[in-house]
């Protein structure tokens, strides 16, 4: 692959879209638009995109529906782009495996920022060390499988880096900002609910005994034999 990777910017304002190009041209990516939902699938099924910006206000079909078809077709990368009051429609992205979000009105600098660094966390190989152990859930770092009584569960991306930062030092007490630097790659101003939101998804799809415990006002430890 040719330049830093191939980003697919959707959005149907098209003063964003070049806007966004023309930002992420200059930082050395390649760059493919599409105004609607069926345009970007269409885009995705073709091959080659490293990564996907995608606007949650879209005609027709909306956002989320698209984050929904697209994990389906395959396992890249997706920063949502939503407006700042649109906190729930965040809240759901990420539960659909959405990576990261920006909202409107951004910097384009920052999003540049932001697309750098869940490609650099994203590509990073996995670590062939031991297997780590959240409870009843073992997870193997170089496979990337989590297994639950000996049957794999399908974690995303996020999910799965999560977990296995917090299962590599038991009972150490994680703050939010620490953990979004540690496991997305960047100290954000986003706040700590996105970090939130994908413990939740951990405990839904793994059980609550997995042992990660909430430190109030603090952040997160894994805890052991903890319920």
């Amino acid at each position: 692959m040719s330049g830093p990777g191939h980003i697919l910017v959707v959005d149907d304002e098209r003063s964003i879209r070049r806007l966004l190009r023309l930002y992420l041209t200059e930082a050395g990516f390649t760059v493919t638009e599409a105004g609607d939902g069926r345009t970007a699938l269409e885009q995705l099924r073709q091959g080659g995109i490293d990564l996907v910006l995608l606007d949650l206000m879209l005609p027709e079909m909306d956002g989320l529906t698209v984050t929904r078809h697209m994990r389906d077709i395959a396992q890249i990368p997706i920063i949502m782009v939503t407006a700042r009051s649109d906190e729930a429609h965040r809240v759901t992205g990420l539960e659909l495996g959405a990576d990261d979000y920006v909202t409107k009105p951004f910097s384009p600098n920052e999003v540049v920022a932001r697309v750098k660094a869940v490609l650099r966390r994203t590509r990073e190989p996995g670590n062939p060390h031991r297997a780590l152990s959240a409870g009843p859930v073992t997870l193997e770092p170089a496979s990337r499988e989590a297994r639950r009584d000996g049957e794999r569960v399908e974690l995303t991306r996020l999910e799965f880096d999560l977990l296995a930062e917090l299962a590599a030092n038991p009972r150490v007490v994680y703050t939010r900002e620490r953990l979004l630097e540690k496991v997305w790659g960047y100290q954000s101003g986003v706040g700590g609910k996105t970090v939130d939101v994908h413990v939740a998804n951990l405990r839904r799809k793994l059980g609550t005994d997995i042992g990660i415990v909430a430190v109030r006002g603090v952040g997160y430890k894994l805890e052991p034999g903890t319920a």
